[in-house]
């Protein structure tokens, strides 16, 4: 696991819907630790192009065009993250960073 794959997770805590697709967006130092949970990004089929929202889709290993939104991070156990569904490229790592960022107020 590594940050920046995409996972399908059954029915995400608080979710209504019966799948999702979640970004692993934790250090990786934390991701290779012994620690049960990561934090993880959430996959919207829509989006509104927002600076805090990176779009994905089949290039991803995803089936439309879709947004990780960064505003809605949440903490997954990483035994939840089994239905590996692909990885960002480095330049949407990049972007990714760039979300976080923004979302987090850390300019």
């Amino acid at each position: 696991m590594k940050r920046g794959d995409l996972y399908r997770v059954h029915r995400p805590a608080g979710d209504p819907k019966r799948h999702r697709t979640f970004v692993v967006v934790s250090r990786q130092a934390l991701i290779d630790s012994k620690f049960s949970t990561v934090i993880c990004a959430p996959v919207f089929s829509n989006g509104e192009e927002l600076s805090t929202q990176i779009a994905v889709g089949p290039d991803q290993g995803l089936r439309h065009q879709s947004w990780i939104m960064c505003d809605n991070l949440i903490s997954l156990r990483k035994s939840d993250l089994t239905q590996f569904v692909g990885s960002m490229s480095p330049t949407l790592l990049a972007d990714l960073k760039r979300a976080l960022k923004m979302a987090l107020d850390l300019y």
